[in-house]
């Protein structure tokens, strides 16, 4: 698995994540200016962090589809991330969906009065992509979405990993592989 400062992902699109190592699983930092595009960080992060060099590569190659996903949300924006990131890993089990873009839209309430994330989702075909990595289930495990105020820092116990600097909002996963 690569662990670089920064990381490069499809079509060219800069992210800012830092995988690390754990014990026994992978986990990454995400940053970004808003809670929405976090989320949007993490999970391409995670994908990134499944990737083989060839899978990276293939993945470039392959049409994309695109999809809508409504989600049940909560007001804990931790939760959200793991149910986004728990529906990206079924949805590349179950129907062969590798996820390579999304945007998330919150809808604070709808119709039945509950509130929702609207993901609109970019993917290829999931068995085109080769990995090296299996991410079996994302953990709650040392979970943090967090916002930090603007020159408010924040360490991380890896040293791969950058302190987060403010404003913004910053995001510790933990995957079981």
């Amino acid at each position: 698995m690569r662990l670089p400062g920064g990381c490069r992902f499809l079509r060219g699109d800069t992210l800012s994540i830092w995988p690390h190592g754990t014990t026994a699983d992978i986990g990454l930092r995400a940053f970004a200016a808003s809670p929405t595009d976090l989320v949007k960080q993490a999970v391409l992060g995670m994908q990134q962090s499944m990737l083989s060099e060839v899978g990276n590569e293939q993945q470039s190659q392959l049409p994309w589809h695109h999809s809508q996903w409504n989600l049940p949300a909560t007001m804990e924006w931790d939760r959200n991330l793991v149910k986004v990131m728990e529906e990206v890993l079924f949805r590349a089990e179950v129907y062969d969906e590798w996820v390579v873009d999304i945007s998330v839209i919150a809808k604070e309430t709808d119709s039945d009065g509950e509130n929702s994330l609207a993901c609109q989702v970019a993917w290829v075909d999931a068995e085109q992509v080769e990995r090296e990595v299996e991410i079996k289930a994302v953990t709650r495990h040392d979970l943090c979405f967090k916002e930090l105020t603007s020159g408010e820092q924040m360490a991380s116990n890896y040293q791969e990993v950058p302190i987060a600097i403010g404003p913004g909002w910053v995001a510790d996963i933990v995957f079981d592989i």
